[in-house]
């Protein structure tokens, strides 16, 4: 049972007094003949009764309006947790410096790379979060939804959200589980989340080397780092991913099935058969037999910041890597390609990946959602709300970010906002996605180790694809 209020317990001690009083009027007044006086002062007591609940009313309705302009005055501090990068800085920087209610204040906490599922679905599995909005990776939510750990957006989405402004996939993409088989948004279906950030790999390229214009298919691409690393000696051809950890090396074997027109699985449940026909045993010797010989030295643990310092350095002619990742490298401080940015940027051309056999790039990005624990779940709504907006989604844009609107995408604060977005923005009807499914997490480790492996040399690039996709057949076939 809940405790009354002072102001409520004063008004029931009032009430209960006025009651005593004219009850006692009542008695004494019974028995005289002066009924007239006695009534007249009982309606004068009733009268001074009534005036003094009615100002008791005011005093509690007072109080109450007291309470929730404190309630309104306090300060409370959205937390979300992430993976360590730039966006992650920004996203805190941006989110304190331009966020309407200043008694709100954000943090954003990062992880390693490596750790950012488990720091996420440990705490789910907990059944309490320190975080009020985890940033999932798209693949994250479908284990998130089953789970039950993060809350359905769907009425508030449809009510408060300018679903018909976002790019079809990108929306399927970030927000919902189960995903259409075409892979685009369902109107009809769920809604978990929402765009917090949209990405893709882009080609950057050394326009002093290798000309103006970028390679204009994937096996051009593959020929004009060969001829780049055997006219600059000591220079590597073409610099991308390996690492095991994570997606890093699996996106990398992804890319390089699609664009020669494989698949990784049906969609259905069928990775044996599919994954290493072959079309992908083919795509996995060329990235091997092809590809490695062009990479810098240690592919097998590059990722983002490795692509970026190979080509900074002048380590490579070319490079593959997430355009979120990007930042930075137009700085001086970062780079041996110039003494200004301008200089840097006379050097450096960056474009949508080449077409082979398909036109296709990998899907990045990441949504944010709602802790299903969470005891801020409104002030979350709130903000999420506000940063879809279109106004706030150019203002990202301008602070580094890479927005998922497709008003924002083609505005002119997004494309002037980095040299880079241009190439993102003629990406985005190409790009594709994993397995959008609760058994990622298990499947991604078996992919990219195996992927890794053929990398690196320690197993042969067939035998490495045929143990991928029974692994991974058995984990889908519930045998894991």
């Amino acid at each position: 049972m809940s405790t009354p209020s002072p102001a409520r317990f004063r008004l029931l001690r009032l009430l209960a007094l006025t009651v005593a009083i004219a009850m006692l009027a009542v008695a004494c007044g019974g028995g005289g003949s002066s009924g007239e006086v006695d009534d007249a002062s009982s309606d004068d007591t009733g009268a001074d009764a009534a005036d003094d609940d009615a100002a008791d009313e005011d005093a509690a309705d007072e109080d109450a309006a007291d309470e929730d302009a404190a309630a309104s005055d306090e300060e409370l501090v959205l937390r979300m947790v992430w993976f360590e990068w730039a966006p992650a800085t920004a996203l805190e920087d941006f989110a304190n410096e331009h966020y309407v209610d200043p008694n709100v204040s954000f943090e954003v906490e990062t992880v390693p790379f490596g750790q950012w599922h488990d720091a996420i679905f440990t705490q789910f599995a907990a059944g309490e979060t320190s975080f009020d909005i985890p940033i999932l990776d798209s693949q994250f939510i479908g284990e998130a939804v089953t789970g039950n750990h993060i809350t359905t957006l769907t009425d508030f989405a449809n009510e408060h959200i300018e679903l018909d402004a976002y790019p079809s996939n990108l929306l399927a993409a970030y927000a919902q589980y189960p995903v259409a088989a075409d892979g685009q948004f369902d109107p009809d279906g769920d809604i978990h989340g929402l765009p917090l950030l949209a990405d893709t790999w882009v080609l950057v390229y050394r326009k002093d080397l290798v000309g103006e214009e970028p390679p204009g298919s994937w096996e051009e691409m593959l020929e004009v780092a060969a001829q780049c690393q055997a006219d600059n000696p000591g220079m590597a051809g073409l610099a991308f991913h390996g690492a095991p950890d994570y997606d890093t090396a699996g996106i990398t074997l992804n890319q390089v099935i699609w664009v020669n027109g494989g698949e990784i699985w049906d969609g259905e449940g069928q990775v044996e058969g599919v994954i290493n026909d072959e079309t992908g045993l083919a795509a996995i010797d060329q990235l091997v037999n092809e590809m490695v010989p062009l990479a810098p030295e240690g592919v097998g643990t590059a990722f983002i910041g490795e692509v970026n310092a190979a080509i900074n350095q002048g380590q490579a002619c070319m490079g593959m890597n997430w355009v979120a990742g990007l930042e930075g490298m137009q700085d001086p401080a970062n780079s041996t390609l110039g003494e200004t940015e301008e200089e840097i940027l006379e050097k450096l051309g960056f474009a949508e990946l080449p077409d082979g056999a398909a036109d296709v790039s990998p899907m990045g990005g990441m949504g944010m959602h709602v802790s299903a624990y969470s005891p801020n779940q409104q002030a979350a709504l709130d903000f999420m709300e506000w940063f879809s907006g279109p106004e706030v989604q150019e203002m990202w844009a301008e602070a580094g970010g890479v927005p998922a609107r497709t008003d924002a995408l083609n505005s002119e604060a997004f494309l002037n906002a980095r040299p880079w977005n241009q190439a993102f923005t003629d990406s985005v009807d190409s790009l594709k996605d994993f397995w959008a499914i609760p058994e990622f997490f298990q499947m991604i480790d078996v992919h990219s180790t195996q992927a890794n492996a053929a990398i690196t040399g320690t197993q042969d690039p067939a035998d490495a694809l045929n143990a991928l996709a029974e692994q991974e057949q058995t984990i889908l076939d519930g045998g894991i």
